[in-house]
C-alpha cells in the first residue's frame, strides 16, 4: 500500500468515527453518572471552584478538559450547558484515540493499523461510551498515549519518550485512580514482552537499553501532571493525599460490588454474545475477539511482515491478557470498565486480520478474505448505529447500564410546561424526596429552576415550605401521601428499569395547566 492510498483510508476512517460520535449527542438521556459529574463541572464553570472527593467522581480531569471547549461555547453557568456540549469531549477523545495509531505504524504495519483503526472507530462498546460524559473514554485515550510513549521508548530510549509517558502517565491517574490496573499490566507485559527473547527493532536498528536517568523526567512529569490537577492547582493540596486514600474506597468496592457484581466472564460473554429474551435482537462483537485470537497467536510466529518482529504483538498480547484477567476477577463490573482491555484487544484484531490478508497470496483469495472483512466491519456498524441511534437506552442493548429511560423524560416535560402556567414560573418551589441514587438525574433536569430542594425523607421536607411540585421515590409514598392528603394530583413515571418515581402536582396548578391545555 503505498502513503497517499493509506493516508486517503486513514482520514476517512478517522472522519467516519468523528460522525459516528458526535452526531445527535443529546438523543440519550442523561445517565445518572453523566448528571453528576455535570452538576460537578458545573461548580466548576461558575465558581471557579474544585474540590477532589474520594468517595467518588473519580479525578479531576474530565472537568478540567472540559473547561476550554465549554468556555469556548460562550457558556458560563449550569443552566446554559446541554448535553451535547458536554458529551462532545470524550466524543473528541475517542476520536484522537485513533489518531494514537500512528505511532504503531513502524512496529505493527500499515494494514495493522488501519484494520485497528476501522475496528476502534466502528466498535459498539467504543463507540456507546465514547458518547458518554464519563471518565471511561478520556482514560482509554490516555492509556493508548501511554503504551504508546512506552513503546517507542523500548524502540528506542530517550527524553523526550520518557516525558511522554510520564504526562500520559500522569493524565492517566489524574483521569481515573484505577489507571494503576494498566500500569501494572504495561509493566508486566513488557517485562514479559522482553524476557521473551525477542526484542525486535526498528528498520534502522536494535532497540537500545534502558536509561535509569530517564525515570526522572518520566516521574516527574507524571507527579508533576496528577499534583496540579488533584490539587486543584494548589488551591487544595489536600487532594493530592486524598488521591492516595481513595484506594481504600475502591479496594473496598471492587471486593464487595453489591448488585455491581458479576462473574469473571462477564466481559467476555458481553462482547461475544449477548441476546436479553428470545425476542429481542442479538449483538455481538465477537468478530473482533475472533480476530484478537488470531493475532495473539500470530505473535508467537515468526514475522517478516515488519521490521520489529513479533515483539510488539507479545507486548500488546501481554498487556491485554494481564489487563483483561484484572478487571475479569475484580467483582465490581460496569460495562464501560472493559474499555482499557478492550483497546488491547482491538489492537490484536487489526494485527490479526493483517495476518490473515498475508497468508493468501492468491488474488482471488485475498479479495474473498477482503469481503468477509468488510462484511465484518459492516456488521458491527450497524449495531453500533442501533446501539447509539435507536436502542440507545434499550435494556436489551448491552451496553446499557442503569440508563435513564424515555418515560423520565416525560417527567421532565411535564414539570417544564407546569413551570410555563405558573405564576412564579423557574421560581416556582420544586420538592425532591428520594435517595442519592433515585435523585439523580433531576439535579441535572432542574438546573434551571432556582427553587429546588433535596430531601432523603419525607419527614425532612415536611416543614420546608409549601411546594407546588413533589417527586419522590416510592419508599416514601405513604409518608407524603398522609402529609399532602388530597390537595395534590399524582403521576408516576419510570425513572430507569424497576425505578419509579412519583410526580405531585398542587390541585390548583393542575387545574390551571389542564385549562390552559385545553385551551389551545
Amino acid at each position: 500500500m503505498n502513503k497517499t492510498a493509506f493516508w486517503g483510508l486513514f482520514l476517512v476512517i478517522v472522519g467516519g468515527a468523528l460522525v459516528f460520535r458526535t452526531a445527535g449527542l443529546g438523543l440519550r438521556p442523561m445517565h445518572h453518572d453523566e448528571a453528576n459529574q455535570a452538576v460537578k463541572f458545573g461548580t466548576l464553570l461558575e465558581k471557579g471552584e474544585y474540590r477532589y472527593d474520594r468517595a467518588d467522581h473519580h479525578g479531576p480531569s474530565l472537568y478540567y478538559l472540559t473547561l476550554p471547549l465549554v468556555r469556548a461555547s460562550g457558556r458560563k453557568t449550569l443552566a446554559s450547558l446541554d448535553e451535547t456540549v458536554l458529551r462532545l469531549v470524550p466524543a473528541l477523545f475517542g476520536t484522537a484515540t485513533l489518531l494514537i495509531l500512528l505511532v504503531f505504524l513502524k512496529s505493527a504495519g500499515a494494514g495493522a493499523v488501519l484494520a485497528s483503526s476501522i475496528f476502534l472507530a466502528v466498535s459498539p462498546a467504543v463507540v456507546y461510551y465514547s458518547r458518554f460524559y464519563i471518565q471511561e473514554t478520556i482514560l482509554l485515550f490516555f492509556i493508548a498515549a501511554f503504551l504508546a510513549s512506552v513503546w517507542r521508548y523500548v524502540l528506542n530510549p530517550s527524553w523526550g519518550w520518557a516525558l511522554a509517558a510520564g504526562l500520559c502517565a500522569g493524565m492517566m491517574y489524574a483521569t481515573k485512580e484505577t489507571s494503576v490496573i494498566a500500569f501494572g499490566a504495561a509493566a508486566g507485559g513488557l517485562a514479559v514482552t522482553l524476557m521473551s527473547g525477542r526484542k525486535g527493532g526498528e528498520a534502522r536498528g536494535k532497540p537500545g537499553g534502558f536509561r535509569a536517568w530517564h525515570l526522572l523526567p518520566a516521574l516527574g512529569s507524571a507527579l508533576a501532571v496528577a499534583g496540579l490537577l488533584f490539587s486543584s492547582f494548589f488551591s487544595h493540596p489536600n487532594g493530592v493525599l486524598d488521591s492516595i486514600l481513595s484506594f481504600r474506597v475502591y479496594v473496598a468496592r471492587g471486593s464487595e460490588a453489591g448488585w455491581h457484581s458479576y462473574p469473571w466472564d462477564h466481559y467476555l460473554r458481553l462482547l461475544a454474545f449477548f441476546r436479553l429474551g428470545r425476542s429481542a435482537p442479538w449483538w455481538s462483537e465477537g468478530f473482533i475477539l475472533f480476530l484478537a485470537l488470531i493475532g495473539g497467536i500470530a505473535a508467537f510466529g515468526r514475522g517478516r511482515h515488519d521490521a520489529s518482529g513479533p515483539s510488539f504483538p507479545r507486548f500488546v498480547l501481554f498487556y491485554t491478557v494481564f489487563s483483561t484477567a484484572v478487571y475479569s476477577l475484580l467483582p465490581y463490573k460496569t460495562p464501560w470498565n472493559l474499555l482499557p482491555f478492550y483497546f488491547g484487544i482491538i489492537l490484536l484484531a487489526g494485527m490479526g486480520a493483517a495476518r490473515v490478508l498475508r497468508a493468501f497470496k492468491p488474488k482471488a483469495l485475498r479479495a474473498a478474505v477482503l469481503i468477509l472483512i468488510a462484511a465484518g466491519v459492516i456488521h458491527l456498524g450497524f449495531q453500533a448505529f442501533r446501539a447509539n441511534f435507536k436502542d440507545f437506552a434499550d435494556p436489551r442493548n448491552p451496553y446499557v447500564y442503569a440508563q435513564t429511560s424515555l418515560d423520565f423524560m416525560r417527567l421532565i416535560k411535564r414539570v417544564d410546561d407546569l413551570a410555563a402556567v405558573d405564576p412564579d414560573h423557574k421560581e416556582m418551589v420544586i420538592k425532591v424526596v428520594a435517595d442519592s441514587y433515585e435523585t439523580w438525574p433531576l439535579p441535572w433536569y432542574l438546573r434551571g429552576f432556582f427553587k429546588v430542594g433535596y430531601w432523603q425523607d419525607a419527614d425532612q421536607a415536611e416543614t420546608q415550605g409549601a411546594a407546588a411540585i413533589v417527586i419522590s421515590s416510592m419508599d416514601q409514598e405513604d409518608k407524603l401521601q398522609g402529609r399532602l392528603g388530597e390537595g395534590f394530583h399524582s403521576e408516576y413515571y419510570g425513572l430507569r428499569p424497576e425505578v419509579v418515581l412519583a410526580l405531585r402536582v398542587r390541585n390548583d396548578l393542575w387545574e390551571r395547566y389542564i385549562k390552559e391545555k385545553a385551551g389551545k
